[in-house]
């Protein structure tokens, strides 16, 4: 499903069992008993599952009783041996293999699939090797990770293996019973397996006649798949590998395989050749092949239609595959050509396809004649059906032949404009029991006929554009089993007419645009097994309606702006596996029971406002396996209660405000955590006592560790213990001294994720800088320490990697050659010298920090010739020369910031083509050039800084395009201390569209990097005398303008007040003569005004006393006259503000006399006392900026 998260990853969820019941009784004789060992492994074996169902599992498994008349198990009629063990589809869980099922030696057919069986550490203990009789194993869909399972190469009696992640066929990965309707959820119990050499699977295995290896990660195989597959198992008959991610073209050397009938090879673009294998035709006996998304080209022999045992082609979605639909075999029961280049070239009437039952064809292949000459195909159930218009009558046309198949039960038509479609045309597809309609224009007379096709019992809508509300005729559907929708058009409320499909098992809506609250009417489905509703603009509470659905197994709300508390209802659902609220608005208490809901195996109420302390629970029995609650306001002590939630796997709690303290050692009942997250609360973990052995296995089985914030001066010993660490955060700790070399020693082809930064670590225990990690590893965080020396660098690459805020003073020469997949590098803070190698240009960074260190040298031009991929550009603070380059296109920049070195010349236009670019920040070199008029067309800049460099000449209103946008939405423009001189025009002001918005909203931006926990950020300087505010919050509404030592002239422009938004205004040390604009006082947001050194005169406007956010005026150094306004913020500040107006009087100066103007005196250039405001702009790579403020 598409958002039933991760935790469904270790669990198949079991309604009553699958139809087939997988009763394997052989030899019914009841007088038979099978050994009294074997049946004791079989009782073993059924405690180390559970099933959450019920109470009882395996009912028939019962002591003293024979165990060949037991449920799935099979003896041999002589020997009374046990020979099958077919548990498939049960839904059982094991957190690892038992021991005793090895020592079933007889077994010769073993069937666990569809079960969960664990995790990595569990394919590692197995010992398949001890079962040599086995001739059939079924592993596929049981939860495995990891490395496919040792000793299952040494099975040499084996004709069939399947060790598939093998998904179901719609999108919420369920199927129905059909002799009960129940639905099974297949969830995600999928197995995550892996296999670098095939060889070494496949070698002794020469028997084999059937290999199902679906989706297990082959793309470290160092074999030739076929050519490993053609020597080692040349019985094979069947062979899938769907999804294998193969790295290695196909060869001939497959078809010495002259036995196979079943080929599926689709989803590995990696075997493509430049030409289709025409030796396919060798198979003779062929009567599967599926080869789609494979990329593959060229011409399709219509000769391969010429294999008459074929049933089943698919070639779909090899856009450049070219050929023509032919005659083909009698025997053909699903052809699939969409997605393809196929042609209609010849007259073939429809009788050509009178087995056929699934066909799949291209939108374009069906022309009028097509309709015409090609008939019906009577046999027809399942037609999918990709990119059409339905334009006019060709429309219609195709239209009436879909409906005219009586047959017809499952339509897919993918990427098909309605908008010209009568809504009659839909409502003649009576028959239909399957409607799935992708990427298609939707209209809302054409939804309203949907509603008219009343046997429908799966319906699904996704990526559709509707724009429009959903009909009520919805509500006609009621034998509707599935609903899956999945389009944001979709406008106003979710018609409570949806109440009325009283038969549907499972309902999922996803990226709707739904509004209002959600209709209480949703608790009369009642037979709802799986609700999901994520990413909607719902309001209100969640409906106390929905605890009415008692048979609800999975419900999931995710980002829909549900607010309130959890309805009470919630604990009535007895049978309730999955509960997800995460990313609302939820409030209140968490209410306890939740945590002891009877059937309950993942709770997640991530990103919420829950509060208060987490009441303590009876926790037996509970068989929660993945609690999920980071990222609320919970407040109180660690519960004790978590202690005894002895099935836990996954406990994350990380950034609430829980507090006290909690020991390690507290969590040994919890034998089974893998994932355990305390970071970011006011917690203070105690750490193990190195010395108890009695506790020295606590946490054994933990693979992701999370520790952040929570006090601790030491690496855990814990560590020490554990082998197979993916995920380590202890970073905003105290932890001193050395790293040690256990962490790349023991972890090295394990770890994917390691978060050491804001501690006090001084250097690294290892034997070289270059870092022994695996292939997966992505993020290594160091920063903020006080490391010294060289920095080290996987050796593989990582994708996330950041040194910042340390001692490092020198890198590897060749560094550059283990950035391959690296996107995030930031080395800032620093005291690494030299010069930056040209090969840093041929890695695909997107975010490059090298602030702040002491890089010389030419500027790399490259850095920015080559930017159709680099995001942000940060060598602010380092000591680079020369000039910009002029060859900058397909430039992708959101942040350029060269601030602070010594790079000389003019700004190239070629900048003009950075479309994207939020920040440029060039201040504090030694660039001499005009004002760069022509960035005004970049509407996405923000922030401009050209501060502190050699401009010079105007920069009043000399654009040519006088009635067009310029810089519409810049937020902050500091071109202080350069050669400006002329006057502002009048309307300079006025194209600062953004600046002329008022937005007091506070919105708060928060993009994060998917692998970092940290942020990106730039700083940008403004100068303001005493300024002394900070923001916390990460604000996009913060605008400022520094004009500041210039020789800037003439009156300050009236339409200054129309910047409503505005913050900052600094246009001191410059020549500005004539009186304030009053229209400054509309500016409401102003906190910051500096208009000191100038040639102003006349009075203080009484409107600047409207400017009730004022915390810093500085009017000092002009020709002011008359009496200081007194009420409100002016009454704050000190004489300061007003000092060198010889005409000024009144509070905080002395009293106003017989006041009179005074005679001109020469303007007293004063020194100007800066004060840094740091402002940290935000940017998430993709996203948009906002900024927070410092004072340094």
């Amino acid at each position: 499903m598409a958002f039933i998260v991760w935790a469904l990853l270790l669990f198949l969820l079991h309604l009553p069992t699958i139809a087939t019941g997988s009763s394997a009784h052989f030899g019914g004789n009841n007088t038979v008993r099978c050994h009294p060992n074997q049946a004791a492994a079989l009782l073993q074996l059924k405690q180390s599952f559970f099933w959450v169902n019920s109470p009882v599992i395996l009912p028939t498994w019962q002591d003293g009783t024979d165990c060949c008349t037991w449920e799935g198990v099979g003896c041999d009629a002589s020997s009374h041996l046990v020979t099958v063990l077919d548990l498939s589809g049960r839904g059982m869980y094991s957190d690892s293999f038992e021991p005793a099922l090895f020592s079933l030696t007889s077994l010769q057919r073993l069937d666990l699939s569809m079960n969960s069986l664990g995790t990595s550490s569990t394919t590692k203990d197995a010992e398949f090797d001890r079962l040599t009789s086995l001739t059939h194993l079924n592993l596929s869909n049981s939860g495995l990770d990891g490395q496919i399972p040792m000793g299952i190469n040494k099975l040499i009696n084996l004709v069939s293996l399947d060790l598939s992640k093998r998904y179901v066929n719609d999108n919420s990965d369920i199927s129905f019973n059909e002799s009960d309707d129940e639905i099974i959820f297949t969830g995600d119990s999928y197995n995550h397996l892996q296999e670098s050499r095939l060889m070494s699977l496949v070698e002794n295995l020469s028997n084999l006649k059937e290999l199902y290896l679906d989706h297990v990660d082959m793309s470290t195989n160092v074999d030739d798949w076929c050519k490993t597959l053609a020597q080692s198992v040349p019985r094979l008959q069947v062979l899938s590998l769907d999804g294998c991610s193969l790295n290695t073209p196909i060869h001939h050397s497959l078809l010495r395989l002259h036995s196979l009938t079943v080929i599926n090879l689709q989803s590995n673009p990696g075997i493509a050749v430049n030409l289709f294998p025409d030796f396919f035709m060798g198979f003779a006996n062929l009567t599967v092949l599926r080869l789609s998304h494979n990329n593959l080209e060229g011409w399709f022999p219509d000769k391969f239609f010429q294999l008459k045992n074929l049933r089943i082609l698919d070639l779909s979605f090899n856009m450049n595959l070219l050929g023509h639909l032919p005659k083909v075999p009698t025997s053909l029961e699903t052809l699939r050509l969409e997605g393809t280049n196929f042609s209609y070239a010849k007259r073939i009437s429809s009788s050509n396809f009178n087995m056929l039952k699934e066909l799949g064809l291209e939108g374009k292949l069906i022309s009028k004649d097509f309709l015409t000459s090609f008939g019906l195909i009577w046999s027809l159930c399942h037609l999918e059906l990709l990119n059409s218009e339905l334009l006019g009558d060709s429309g219609s046309n195709l239209l009436s032949w879909i409906g005219a198949h009586k047959n017809l039960t499952c339509l897919i038509l993918s990427e098909f404009d309605f908008s010209s479609t009568k809504p009659s045309s839909i409502s003649n597809f009576k028959n239909l029991r399957s409607l799935w309609l992708f990427g298609c224009n939707l209209t809302r007379p054409i939804m309203s006929a949907i509603g008219d096709l009343v046997d429908l019992q799966s319906l699904d809508m996704s990526n559709c554009n509707t724009y429009s509300s959903m009909p009520s005729s919805i509500g006609n559907l009621t034998n509707l089993k599935s609903l899956y929708i999945n389009s944001p058009g979709f406008l106003g409320p979710m018609p409570a007419a949806i109440g009325n499909l009283k038969s549907l098992k499972s309902m999922v809506f996803s990226n709707c645009e739904f509004t209002g609250p959600m209709p209480s009417t949703i608790g009369n489905l009642t037979k709802l097994q799986t609700l999901e509703i994520a990413a909607c603009r719902f309001s209100g509470p969640i409906p106390y309606s929905i605890g009415q659905l008692k048979e609800l197994r999975a419900l999931f709300i995710e980002g829909c702006n549900m607010s309130g508390r959890i309805p009470n209802s919630i604990v009535n659902m007895s049978k309730l596996i999955y509960l997800g609220l995460p990313a609302n608005y939820l409030s209140g208490k968490i209410p306890a029971r939740l945590f002891t809901l009877p059937a309950l195996l993942f709770l997640d109420l991530f990103g919420n406002h829950f509060s208060g302390p987490i009441q303590e629970f009876d926790a037996v029995p509970s068989y929660l396996m993945s609690l999920q609650l980071t990222s609320n306001e919970l407040t109180g002590e660690f519960p004790k209660s978590f202690f005894e939630l002895t099935s836990l796997i996954a406990l994350e709690i990380d950034l609430n405000n829980l507090a006290g303290s909690v020991d390690l050692s507290s969590f040994k009942r919890l034998k089974k955590l893998r994932d355990l997250n305390l970071s970011h609360n006011n917690l203070s973990v105690i750490m193990d006592d190195e010395g108890d052995n009695s506790s020295s296995t606590y946490l054994s089985e933990l693979k992701e560790l999370g520790l952040a914030c929570c006090n601790i001066t030491k690496f855990p010993s814990i560590l020490t213990r554990l082998s197979d660490m993916s995920y380590l955060d202890l970073s905003c700790n105290k932890i001193s001294g050395n790293i040690p070399k256990w962490i790349w020693e023991k972890w090295s082809s394990s770890v994917v994720h390691l978060n050491l930064s804001h501690n006090m670590l001084t250097s690294m225990e290892v034997a070289s800088y270059l870092l022994p990690f695996n292939r997966h590893f992505e993020t290594l965080d160091l920063s903020s320490n006080m490391l010294q020396g060289q920095i080290p660098i996987p050796n593989l690459s990582a994708e996330f990697l950041d040194y910042s805020h340390n001692a490092f003073s020198s890198i590897l020469p060749n560094f550059t050659l283990y950035l391959s997949k690296t996107w995030y590098l930031s080395m800032s803070k620093n005291n690494i010298s030299g010069n930056i190698p040209h090969s840093i240009c041929n890695s695909s960074l997107l975010v490059l920090n090298l602030a702040h260190n002491n890089f010389s040298g030419p500027f790399p031009s490259c850095l920015m010739e080559q930017t159709y991929f680099r995001n942000i550009l940060n060598l602010r603070g380092n000591h680079f020369e020369g000039m910009l380059p002029t060859n900058v296109t397909r430039c992708a920049f959101q942040t350029i910031d060269l601030n602070g070195n010594k790079i000389e010349g003019r700004l190239p236009r070629a900048l003009g083509n950075c479309t994207y670019l939020e920040v440029l920040d060039l201040g504090n070199n030694k660039i001499a050039d005009t004002f760069p008029s022509w960035l005004g067309s970049l509407s996405n800049l923000r922030v401009l800084v050209l501060r502190s460099n050699r401009l010079y000449g105007s920069i009043g209103y000399t654009f040519e395009d006088k009635s067009g946008d310029h810089f519409p939405n810049l937020q902050i423009i500091d071109l202080a201390s350069n050669n400006f001189t002329g006057s502002l025009h009048p309307q300079w002001f006025e194209k600062f569209i953004s600046m002329k918005k008022y937005n007091n909203t506070g919105e708060t931006i928060s993009h994060r990097h998917s692998i970092s926990d940290g942020f990106y950020q730039d700083t940008v300087t403004i100068s303001c005398k005493g300024f002394s505010m900070t923001f916390e919050r990460i604000l996009t509404t913060l605008t400022a303008i520094d004009l500041s030592d210039n020789a800037l002239e003439g009156s300050i422009p009236e339409s200054v007040g129309k910047l409503v938004s505005l913050h900052v205004l600094n246009l001191s040390h410059n020549a500005f003569s004539g009186r304030i604009p009053p229209q400054i006082g509309g500016i409401t947001a102003l906190e910051s005004l500096d208009l000191s050194s100038n040639w102003i005169s006349g009075e203080i406007p009484q409107e600047l006393t409207n400017l009730t956010f004022l915390t810093v005026l500085n009017l000092s150094n002009n020709q002011l006259e008359g009496k200081i306004p007194e009420s409100r913020q002016f009454a704050t500040f000190e004489n300061s503000s007003y000092e060198g107006n010889a005409g000024l009087c009144g509070d905080p100066l002395p009293k106003c006399a017989s006041w009179s103007p005074p005679s001109a005196e020469p303007h007293v250039e004063s020194s100007s006392e800066h004060v840094d405001i740091v402002m940290f702009l935000f940017v998430g790579v993709g996203f948009g900026v906002g900024f927070a403020v410092a004072v340094q």
